[in-house]
C-alpha cells in the first residue's frame, strides 16, 4: 500500500544519498592508493604478529636440529640442543605440548635421541632454510631467528604483490589479494615456524620476474624457491613443460627448471632422504618412530586410502580447494566475457592449477601451507581482466571492453581517460 513520505524523511534520504554518492566517488578517484595502503596495513599487521604471537609447532625441533648438526654431529647432543633450545624460547605450556602427547609419538620423541635423529632427512633437504637458520643463529637466539625469517617472509610477499599489482595498474585491488590471502590462511603460515611462506614470498617474486620478462632473475628467483623447498620441483615441472608445448620463449624459468632438476637429485642424497613413498608413509599413513632403513612396499590400497583421506579433509577442513576453485571461476567468467588472458600469463595460470592438481596426487597432504605457493599468483594474474571490467562498467560501456586479451597495457589508457 503506497505510503506518503514526510518532508524531512524525504530530506534525510536525499542527504544519505548523496552522502554515499560522494563516499563511491571520492573512493573511485583514490582507489588505488587507498587499495596500496590498507594492503600495506594489513601485511605489516601480518608481520608485527608473526612476531609477538608464533605459532610454536613441532617442526621447530627438527629444522633446529638440522641447522645446526655441524656444531651437534652426535644425536643426542643434537636432540638435547634442539629440546633445551625450544624450552628456552617458548612458553611452558607450548613446551608441554610439544613434547607431551601422554606417550604418544611427541613423547616418544622427546625421550629418544636416536629415533628422532633418524627423522632428519626428511627435513635435511630444505637445505637453503637450514642454512640461513644457522646464519642468523650466529647474531640471534635461533627461535628469534626463526621468527625474522618469518617477517622477512610476510615482507617480501607483500612488497612482491604490490609491485605485480603496481606494474598492471591494477593496486585498487589490492584489497581483493589481502581477501585472498586471507582466506589461504596467510596469517597461519606467517605465524609457523616452517621454510613455507619463504618459498611462497620468494616463488612469487620469481613469476614477477618471469611476467616482466627478466630471465636472469626468473631463473635465480625460481631456483632459490626451489632450496628453500625442493619440492616445489612439481610446480616447476609443470611449468617447463607447458612452456615448452606452447612455444614460449621463457629460457630464465627453463634454466630455473633445469638446474633444480639436476640438483634435487644430488641433495636428496646428501640430506639421506628416505624416499618418496616412506615419507609419504609416515606424513600421511603412520608416523613411523624410526626412518632408518624404513622402506615398506609400495600398496596401492594404502596410496588410494591416503588419498581419499586427504581429500576429504582438504574439502572439508583446509581452505585451498576453495580458493583454487574461486580462481578457475574468476577466470571463467572473465574469459567469457571476453576478458581473456594473454598468451604469457594464460600459460602461467594453467601450470599453477595444474601444479596444485599434480603436487596432491604426487604427495596428497591436506594442509593449505603446502599449496599456499600457488595460490595467490592467479588473482594477480587476473587483476588486469578485472581493471577493465570495472573500468568498462563503470562508464557504462560493456560492449567496448570485449577483446581477445587484456593485459597492463590495455588497461592503463582506459584509467587515463
Amino acid at each position: 500500500m503506497p505510503t506518503n513520505l514526510s518532508a524531512p524523511t524525504r530530506l534525510l534520504d536525499r542527504l544519505a544519498g548523496a552522502g554515499l554518492a560522494g563516499v563511491a566517488e571520492t573512493y573511485a578517484r583514490l582507489a588505488a592508493p587507498i587499495g596500496a595502503i590498507a594492503f600495506a596495513l594489513y601485511i605489516l599487521l601480518t608481520a608485527l604478529t608473526a612476531w609477538i604471537m608464533p605459532d610454536a609447532n613441532w617442526d621447530m625441533l627438527p629444522y633446529l636440529s638440522i641447522a645446526e648438526e655441524g656444531v651437534y654431529p652426535q644425536p643426542q647432543a643434537l636432540h638435547d640442543y634442539a629440546y633445551g633450545t625450544v624450552k628456552a624460547g617458548v612458553s611452558a605450556s607450548d613446551y608441554k605440548r610439544l613434547t607431551d602427547d601422554a606417550g604418544g609419538f611427541r613423547s616418544h620423541m622427546a625421550q629418544d635421541a636416536g629415533d628422532f635423529h633418524s627423522l632428519l632427512g626428511m627435513y635435511r633437504i630444505k637445505f637453503l632454510y637450514a642454512e640461513i637458520l644457522s646464519g642468523l643463529s650466529r647474531v640471534m637466539s635461533p627461535i628469534e631467528a626463526m621468527r625474522l625469517v618469518q617477517v622477512f617472509s610476510v615482507l617480501l610477499l607483500g612488497a612482491a604483490t604490490l609491485l605485480w599489482l603496481r606494474s598492471q595498474g591494477a593496486l585498487a585491488l589490492a584489497p581483493l589479494a589481502g581477501a585472498v590471502l586471507i582466506m589461504a590462511d596467510f596469517g597461519d603460515a606467517a605465524r609457523a615456524a616452517t621454510p613455507d611462506l619463504l618459498c611462497s614470498a620468494v616463488l612469487l617474486a620469481g613469476l614477477y620476474a618471469y611476467m616482466r620478462g627478466r630471465q636472469v632473475a626468473t631463473a635465480l628467483l625460481l631456483f632459490l624457491a626451489f632450496m628453500v623447498r625442493p619440492d616445489n620441483i612439481v610446480f616447476l615441472a609443470v611449468f617447463a613443460v607447458l612452456l615448452v608445448a606452447f612455444r614460449q620463449k621463457a629460457w630464465g624459468a627453463l634454466v630455473g627448471f633445469g638446474v633444480s632438476f639436476v640438483i634435487y637429485f644430488a641433495i636428496s642424497r646428501w640430506a639421506q632422504h628416505p624416499g618418496w613413498w616412506p615419507h609419504l608413509w609416515f606424513s600421511s599413513y603412520d608416523q613411523h618412530y624410526n626412518m632408518d632403513g624404513f622402506d615398506p612396499p609400495f600398496s596401492p590400497v594404502v596410496y588410494f586410502r591416503i588419498f581419499a583421506l586427504a581429500l576429504a579433509r582438504a574439502v572439508t577442513i583446509n581452505s585451498w580447494v576453495g580458493v583454487s576453485v574461486l580462481a578457475l571461476a574468476g577466470w571463467y567468467g572473465l574469459d567469457r566475457a571476453g576478458f581473456r588472458l594473454d598468451r604469457r600469463a594464460g600459460i602461467l595460470f594453467a601450470a599453477l592449477v595444474i601444479g596444485v592438481l599434480a603436487k596432491f596426487t604426487v604427495f596428497p597432504i591436506p594442509d593449505t601451507r603446502i599449496y599456499f605457493p600457488c595460490l595467490l599468483p592467479p588473482f594477480l594474474l587476473l587483476a588486469p581482466s578485472l581493471m577493465a571490467l570495472w573500468v568498462s562498467a563503470g562508464r557504462g560501456e560493456p560492449e567496448a571492453a570485449v577483446r581477445s586479451t587484456v593485459d597492463a597495457e590495455d588497461v592503463r589508457p582506459l584509467l587515463e581517460r
